[in-house]
């Protein structure tokens, strides 16, 4: 860990998204980098990428800067601070791309640091592709292991997710986090399988609105909700014209308002749904 400056904060969240396979519609790492804007939040750590990337599977960046300059940027794994004030509660902020190797090392890595800044709680944000529809409310999972947390979430009736199966790096970090015993959170928040690789405020608004709610945060999500509510209304306009997609809403729309507590369907619904949209979009691509 390159720590530039050991920041003073009163138990802070450590709050933490990763892009890749945790991150549908960069949802997660757009609500957290929201955070790192809207607090000012200074930068103060970052992990060495050559311990854990693989740069042939997570690629280096390049970029023009100045008109002619070239800037090489490698994977990154980033910490910020933000130390409260009287309404805002102390938080570490994170975002990374979701590493290739070295997954214990790395766990290891962020819970050394937590416990050497005091942390109270480790939190991740995660999203992911799902048969959502983007004019209703966004689908949210969530859990935590402290009563207070967990009671809120529960209040806002978001409840556990009842996925097995291959996890990324917020199921790893959390396994760690229980086995060290560092209370720790997560929301998960749906994005339509129709949109692809779009990025989706509403889902990212969605996740801050209800960690807002469940930490405490008092964070002025005024600018974002708009953001948001232009979004839905892109979306709409953007499909208006097509009457497969339209068609595929329509039925999301029924199967949503036909659920009295709306959660997300069966893993196996959500494949089935997705796999029939891109067989039929195959075939209208063929000559």
């Amino acid at each position: 860990m390159d720590i530039t400056s050991r920041p003073e904060l009163d138990r802070p969240n450590l709050i933490a998204a990763f892009s890749g396979w945790n991150d549908a519609g960069q949802a997660a790492t757009t609500a957290v980098r929201w955070l790192t804007d809207a607090w000012k939040a200074e930068k103060f750590a970052a992990m060495d990428p050559e311990e854990y990337y693989s740069f042939t599977d997570t690629r280096p960046t390049i970029r023009i800067v100045d008109g002619s300059q070239r800037e090489l940027t490698f994977p990154q794994s980033t910490l910020w601070a933000h130390p409260g004030n009287g309404d805002i509660p102390a938080a570490v902020l994170m975002v990374a791309m979701e590493p290739n190797l070295k997954w214990r090392t790395y766990c290891t890595e962020i819970l050394d640091l937590a416990h050497d800044l005091g942390v109270r709680r480790i939190v991740t944000l995660g999203s992911l592709i799902t048969d959502a529809v983007h004019t209703r409310p966004v689908p949210l999972t969530g859990w935590a292991t402290d009563d207070d947390v967990r009671a809120k979430l529960e209040a806002r009736h978001i409840s556990r997710s009842s996925y097995e199966g291959p996890t990324g790096i917020v199921g790893t970090l959390h396994s760690f986090c229980l086995d060290a015993g560092m209370p720790t959170a997560s929301i998960w928040a749906a994005s339509p399988y129709y949109l692809g690789s779009t990025p989706n405020p509403k889902s990212a608004y969605a996740l801050l609105d209800s960690l807002d709610d469940a930490l405490g945060l008092n964070a002025d999500l005024s600018e974002l909700r708009t953001v948001a509510g232009d979004f839905e209304k892109q979306v709409s306009m953007a499909v208006r014209d097509n009457d497969e997609v339209k068609e595929q809403i329509r039925r999301l729309e029924e199967r949503y308002d036909a659920q009295d507590s709306p959660e997300l369907p069966p893993s196996g619904a959500i494949i089935a749904d997705l796999e029939q949209f891109l067989r039929t979009q195959r075939t209208d691509d063929q000559p």
